[in-house]
């Protein structure tokens, strides 16, 4: 690798045209197999159902290894620090990724690993999410651009990176959250900077009027469980339902990131209903994973095929 890698902490670390190379790949059905003979660390201090699969599996399309290590094998920051243990990894493999609860850890790591570090979760940012949200909206409507994306909910890591990979693919991008709960001036500063055009709303319907897609995550995630009976309270009127997707364009499609809690923030009769969206999405989680991988090893690589967002899976 470069004495200088490219380490993608949040979808910000990429650039408009990144993001669109990265998605196109995540649509290439036969991609190079730009990881023959190399390994990829996958470190999970946080459980995982999507993020593990999809990555180990990602790992192999590009004929790569992958190695999944979990926390108390390493003990991070207790067995040994954040950045003895990328150090290591490092010797031995392409990529290391990690799902953490700080992302400051992602931040010590990314400052001294000599490849690239790859944000799979964080309290922060969840990239490899919004990516796989992206190539969903590309795929349902052939581009993202000028798309119009409604998330009712928690202004969480989920919320703020799908903000700003909106901003990268020409999405405006709408939020709608319980006082408190959305995101503070600070952040919308920060987003505006970045590129994301967003609006902030109280009134879920005024969200969600006319737009192409519809999103939302649970109420309470996890390492908030002491919050549940709060924000189930305070989230009362947020659930995306029947009605609440009614007042969006007629097109329009419902997105979760999961595991949803069906009854609280969505409708069984949304999520289960013919204009959910949330299969393909999870489908999602691991192109986009080899697409974010293939580009980060192998910036220029000739594919094999066309390039072409909208897949040959379908």
């Amino acid at each position: 690798m470069s004495s200088s890698p490219r380490h993608v902490l949040d979808v910000d670390d990429l650039d408009a045209a990144e993001v669109a190379e990265v998605l196109s790949r995540a649509g290439t059905a036969r991609p190079t197999p730009a990881l023959e003979g190399r390994g990829v660390a996958l470190y999970f201090q946080k459980s995982s159902a999507r993020t593990r699969h999809s990555t180990e599996l990602a790992v192999v399309q590009l004929a790569g290894h992958p190695v999944t290590v979990l926390d108390h094998e390493v003990g991070i920051d207790t067995r040994e620090s954040a950045e003895d243990l990328v150090r290591t990894l490092a010797c031995y493999h392409a990529i290391v990724a990690a799902r953490v609860f700080d992302h400051s850890v992602l931040e010590r790591m990314a400052a001294v690993s000599p490849v690239p570090v790859v944000n799979l979760l964080s309290d922060r940012a969840h990239p490899l999410q919004a990516l796989a949200d992206l190539l969903t909206i590309a795929e349902v409507f052939g581009s993202c651009e000028g798309r119009t994306l409604a998330y009712v909910g928690d202004a969480n890591n989920v919320a703020n990176s799908l903000a700003l990979g909106a901003g990268r693919t020409g999405v405006a991008f709408h939020i709608a959250s319980p006082g408190g709960y959305g995101f503070d001036g600070e952040q919308l500063a920060g987003l505006q900077e970045a590129g994301a055009e967003v609006r902030s709303f109280e009134d879920p319907r005024e969200a969600v009027n006319g737009a192409d897609a519809v999103y939302t995550d649970v109420w309470t995630s996890m390492g908030q469980e002491t919050e549940a009976a709060q924000r189930k309270h305070d989230f009362a009127g947020f659930t995306v339902t029947p009605e609440l997707m009614d007042a969006a364009a007629p097109h329009a499609v419902f997105l979760h990131c999961l595991p949803a809690r069906r009854g609280e923030e969505v409708a069984a009769a949304v999520i289960d209903g013919p204009r959910s969206r949330v299969w393909q999405q999870a489908a999602n989680r691991m192109h986009a994973a080899r697409g974010l991988f293939w580009w980060l090893v192998d910036p220029v690589a000739d594919r094999m095929t066309a390039p072409n967002v909208k897949g040959e899976r379908t």
